[in-house]
């Protein structure tokens, strides 16, 4: 029997460009995190910005990960300090925070996630395992352990890409490719193509010795592979919700076909 890996090694992992794989969470309760971990996914991600959670609801989620030993991050619907230091403080394997289209922004987050050299307030939660750790131990090892995802998806922030991904406390940086495409759209004159965009992105990020993340609409699709290709790592497939559309669809289509429908 293979030995999982502990999901608190999931920054070390990520860092080391490992293949991983997670999915969105839009249901906001903790079955889909269970299953998935007990299948032996590789972290989930939590979608503040873009489903219903509350905190309570997610710190249930947390904790639902920790369970079934899968990595939980959440996507936080707010980039400033107080959400990351609140998902953190409940148990968040890390945080992935929207729109980071400059480098002030991303030093910030980096800051907010950091309690040595950074600003986090300092607490001794679920995050800190109820003062398993005193005083530098904590801060030391909250710090080694809480991994940090940026989101490039302005067009704004191709325009000063190296300054970005050079920013230091941003262990990987996710490419949001339906928001950079709406907004290299509205953008007036010359632009790159979507495609272009991106391998810029994945250019500066790898050349910064950054981790690469993003999300493909399944693992059949040609584009789970060109984003392989890429040099992205840390793949997210689908989200729960789309999973259960498509496994729903594909029964309902079997269903039509038994009875002649």
């Amino acid at each position: 029997m293979t030995t999982r890996p502990d999901p608190r090694d999931f920054r070390k992992r990520l860092l080391a460009r490992e293949p991983l794989i997670g999915t969105f969470m839009k249901f906001t309760t903790p079955m889909p995190t269970e299953v998935l971990g007990a299948i032996g996914y590789d972290f989930v991600m939590l979608d503040e910005e873009h489903s219903p959670w509350t905190r309570e609801h997610l710190g249930v989620g947390l904790l639902a990960a920790r369970a079934f030993g899968i990595a939980g991050f959440v996507r936080v619907s707010r980039p400033d300090a107080a959400s990351i230091l609140s998902m953190l403080d409940d148990g968040a394997t890390g945080i992935m925070v929207p729109h980071c289209d400059s480098a002030d922004k991303a030093r910030d987050v980096a800051s907010w996630s950091r309690y040595i050299g950074g600003t986090r307030g300092s607490g001794n939660s679920r995050g800190g395992d109820y003062g398993a750790r005193n005083g530098n131990a904590h801060y030391e090892y909250s710090d080694e352990h809480a991994a940090v995802i940026a989101m490039i998806e302005d067009a704004a922030a191709i325009e000063r890409i190296d300054e970005i991904t050079a920013v230091e406390g941003i262990d990987c940086f996710f490419m949001g490719r339906g928001d950079l495409a709406l907004s290299l759209s509205n953008v007036k004159g010359p632009k790159p193509t979507l495609d272009e965009a991106v391998k810029i992105i994945a250019e500066s990020v790898l050349k910064n010795g950054k981790a690469l993340a993003a999300v493909a609409p399944s693992m059949a699709s040609d584009d789970a592979k060109a984003m392989k290709d890429v040099g992205v790592t840390a793949l997210m497939v689908s989200s729960d919700v789309m999973m259960l559309k498509a496994a729903a669809q594909t029964h309902l289509n079997g269903f039509k076909t038994l009875y002649g429908l």
